[in-house]
């Protein structure tokens, strides 16, 4: 068992889901606001580790749906930037447990990192509409 920090938005569906199953698996989570943290570029780069700059972004956010923000075209610096101006331009959840940081609920890596208690099949990120 893991005690997990979550940084979610408030009422998303999908975060609800994404900490029940760490719940079902035994771990505590402790939520947190993503869109009222205090965030840095220092503070936030961690939880991307060494994934592609446009694999930080949230696909399902307004301005990148409509074409305003485009994750492709940032580097490191000023998507840091952009994301630290913007939190709801962040990829979700953030979660930390001891020193280690993730973005996004990809339910193989979680499973891998600190368990899962049942299997889960495809995606189960972003905010589905209910």
């Amino acid at each position: 068992m893991a005690t997990v920090i979550f940084f979610e938005k408030p009422g998303c569906v999908g975060n609800a889901k994404q900490k029940r199953l760490l719940a079902e698996a035994g771990h505590v989570v402790e939520s947190r606001n993503l869109l009222a943290e205090p965030w840095t570029a220092s503070s936030l780069r961690p939880y991307f580790g060494d994934r592609p700059v446009a694999d930080w972004f949230n696909r399902s956010a307004p301005a990148v749906k409509s074409g305003e923000v485009i994750p492709e075209a940032f580097g490191e610096e000023a998507a840091l930037a952009v994301l630290v101006a913007n939190p709801l331009l962040i990829r979700r959840p953030l979660m930390r447990v001891g020193e280690r940081r993730e973005v996004g609920f990809e339910p193989a890596l979680v499973d891998a990192w600190i368990g899962l208690a049942t299997p889960v099949d495809g995606s189960i990120e972003g905010c589905p509409r209910r």
